[in-house]
């Protein structure tokens, strides 16, 4: 399923950003065969990086990331080859919605960060509905993540956890039912939010 653009770039920059932001990965146990959706928090720009990167390089997972970023042609281009697809989080965009689903059926795992923007101060937000969305029509677990950066500005420590996963039953909702769906997507907030109480102080 990998594409060979996706190994060769997994392999040419895996070394290059480990060295300078090493990471310590706990929790890949949970994640098994079947295909889920990785909700993590989001506080750097390098979230998305170092999660892939830290993952083995057969790992089959895309990415939903901001429409912004396919704004430069280059940019545009490294990212659709490495599988990761656009999303308009101002409007409900039924596209991007369609591959997510679409990809979870296929087998792909699915990078998504459910409070939908960075969070400026490290605090955990309130995650949108469009998780629990794309979790019930796909009929998927959801798998918690969470990520922790050092203090350092050179070759800080990174600690990223992986949380056991939230069955597909859960997401077995409504969705119609606006109320509902901010309820079952507010669990996914507490799960990652648990993976931080565990998390070691990192320098």
């Amino acid at each position: 399923m990998r594409n060979k653009f996706y190994a060769r770039a997994w392999s040419i920059l895996r070394p290059l950003v480990m060295f300078f932001l090493p990471v310590e990965l706990r929790g890949t146990e949970n994640l098994g065969d079947e295909a889920a959706i990785l909700c993590a928090n989001h506080s750097s720009a390098w979230d998305p990086i170092l999660l892939v990167l830290a993952m083995p390089q057969n790992f089959n997972v895309r990415i939903m990331a901001k429409k912004q970023l396919f704004s430069i042609p280059v940019v545009r281009w490294f990212l659709r080859n490495i599988g990761v697809f656009p999303v308009d989080r101002g409007n409900s965009d039924i596209n991007a919605v369609k591959t997510a689903i679409t990809s979870l059926r296929d087998g792909w795992n699915l990078l998504i960060f459910p409070e939908g923007t960075r969070s400026k101060d490290g605090t955990l937000g309130r995650a949108k509905s469009g998780v629990t969305i794309i979790a019930a029509q796909a009929k998927v677990p959801v798998v918690p993540v969470y990520i922790q950066y050092g203090r350092k500005k050179f070759r800080q420590n990174i600690y990223i956890s992986i949380g056991e996963k939230i069955p597909a039953k859960h997401f077995d909702v409504d969705i119609s039912d606006r109320k509902m769906l901010k309820q079952v997507s507010s669990t996914i907030m507490d799960e990652i939010a648990k993976l931080r109480e565990n998390m070691p102080d990192v320098d």
